[in-house]
């Protein structure tokens, strides 16, 4: 038998229209999607509503020209419109591109020119940006408000009857999502529609999500975790999403008890409120974190259940259930469908138990693993040795094939649950007359867990301290998305260097805790 009809049965004769018609006559009154705005009044959507919908816009996208392939930018904040334009670009084989909400006009047009986007779907705070950013676009399409030179998000929708379908092609790229490393610029992540059913199928098992359950859905849309690992897992097992505009601590518990949330993506500043000690009784029972955590089981009030994953490994690809009485601690164990090994970096040499190296990933491309980086052949090669793929996290091994997470490579930081290129930042302030050195690391912070700082080191003719402080911190704002931005930067005279005089970021790091908090 040909290799490659053995690998692609899994997915064979399923993708994410597939997926939602399955639904929508298997439990077509069951609701799928819940809106619960911090204003107005909210809507749900079931099954068949759902599938409706969806199939109006993709008659509404196919009469304005969108077809197989073409890329439209959806830059949106949650709301029940981009998910909706996000499966109708499914639907009809083009590609969504999801982008972070806190991008510069400068990003902006970065995400359109390196997708090749030839449309849009945003929202009327969103558009003056997108307008200043210059991205050649044929048309933008507004939720619920206006803008020049662009129409209403009502408008797209057309006749559910005269969208008559395409073929199945489970490899078909449906979506691209921008995801920071330690290049200079983010990597625009593709998926497919086979990512999508492997995340649907994977996922709700990973985390004991059935039918009738519900997952609350507070982080942003345009990332990984609410597009694969909330909103797949809801549809693997025909079970209903809460979606909610953002995180609100004083919301947080009357949406929970009213609609009966039994599931949800926990990030440190969750924490104060489900920790509360007049939390009310609830169905919430399972939190997804990113390591095996019982302590928190008791302090939060549910299960913790671990999982690690990154935009490119689609969902989570090592995961612990409470059950399994796992060690505290740990990220768990390779989830089914990925092979995990943890290399040296420097060698390629396969790490003992207790040896902490690099963790490397192995998976079907375009099924467990993302498809490439779209644009990018070089990347893409790089990312991979053989078939392996390199996250860039350092990891130990520990007894009973559980990992442990040290550390991830010193160039990518994670400020409030956001990855930044320590690189990208120092693309811009480097850019800066004044500046005769820079290098950007992640300082501790109690909230985000940890803020962008520069350590500069002054040209011979550079402007005094506070002067050059300015020009750096008014560069980064007009370039660079506010949470990349530096929280502070510390002008010095040398940098502790090792050897073939590389600079030491963790000495860096070390003085940047060391001074006061911000």
């Amino acid at each position: 038998m040909a290799g490659g009809t053995i690998d692609g049965f899994q997915v064979h004769g399923q993708d994410i229209p597939w997926l939602l018609r399955h639904w929508a006559e298997h439990r077509p009154e069951h609701p799928a999607l819940v809106w619960e705005p911090a204003e107005g009044t909210g809507r749900i959507w079931t099954y068949a509503e759902l599938l409706r919908d969806t199939e109006r816009l993709a008659a509404g996208l196919t009469g304005r020209g969108i077809g197989r392939g073409a890329k439209v930018l959806i830059h949106s904040e949650n709301c029940p419109e981009m998910v909706l334009a996000w499966l109708a670009c499914a639907t009809v084989g083009a590609v969504a591109v999801t982008t972070n909400t806190r991008a510069t006009p400068a990003e902006i047009a970065y995400f359109v020119e390196r997708a090749g986007c030839v449309a849009a779907v945003t929202q009327p705070h969103l558009a003056a940006p997108l307008a200043r950013s210059g991205a050649a676009l044929e048309w933008v399409a507004v939720i619920d408000g206006t803008a020049p030179d662009t129409f209403a998000f009502a408008d797209l929708y057309g006749d559910a009857a005269t969208w008559t379908g395409r073929p199945i092609e489970p490899m078909l790229p449906f979506g691209i999502m921008f995801t920071s490393g330690t290049t200079s610029r983010p990597k625009a992540v593709v998926h497919t529609h086979a990512n999508a059913i492997w995340a649907s199928r994977s996922g709700p098992r990973g985390i004991d999500l059935g039918p009738d359950d519900r997952y609350l859905i507070h982080l942003p849309f345009f990332h990984v975790n609410a597009q694969s690992w909330s909103f797949f897992s809801v549809l693997g097992v025909g079970a209903t999403a809460v979606l909610t505009p953002k995180w609100s601590t004083s919301r947080f518990w009357d949406v929970v008890t009213r609609h009966g949330i039994t599931h949800m993506s926990l990030m440190p500043f969750c924490f104060g409120v489900l920790a509360a000690p007049n939390r009310p009784e609830s169905a919430l029972r399972v939190g997804v974190f990113g390591q095996v955590a019982p302590a928190l089981d008791t302090m939060l009030g549910l299960r913790v259940y671990a999982a690690f994953g990154m935009t490119e490994t689609v969902t989570h690809a090592i995961t612990g259930k409470p059950a399994e009485h796992l060690p505290a601690r740990s990220m768990g164990r390779p989830a089914p469908g990925y092979a995990c090994a943890v290399v040296d970096p420097e060698t390629g040499r396969e790490c003992a138990e207790g040896e902490v190296g690099e963790l490397w990933l192995r998976g079907q491309r375009g099924v467990q693993l993302f498809l490439e980086y779209h644009g990018d052949p070089q990347a893409t090669e790089a990312a991979f040795v053989g078939d392996w793929f390199r996250t860039g996290d350092m990891v130990l091994l520990g007894a009973g094939g559980n990992v442990f997470y040290r550390e991830r490579d010193k160039d990518l930081l994670k400020v409030g649950g956001e990855n930044v290129s320590a690189r990208e930042v120092e693309d811009v302030v480097g850019a800066i007359p004044g500046v005769a050195s820079v290098a950007v690391v992640g300082k501790q912070h109690d909230f985000l867990s940890e803020v962008v700082v520069a350590f500069v080191i002054r040209a011979a003719n550079a402007p005094d301290e506070d002067t050059l402080e300015k020009d750096i911190l008014a560069a980064c704002r007009e370039r660079l998305s506010d949470y990349k931005v530096p929280r502070a930067v510390y002008f010095v005279d040398a940098f502790p260097l090792g050897t073939l005089d590389k600079v030491l970021k963790k000495s860096l790091r070390e003085l940047a805790d060391a001074r006061p908090p911000l």
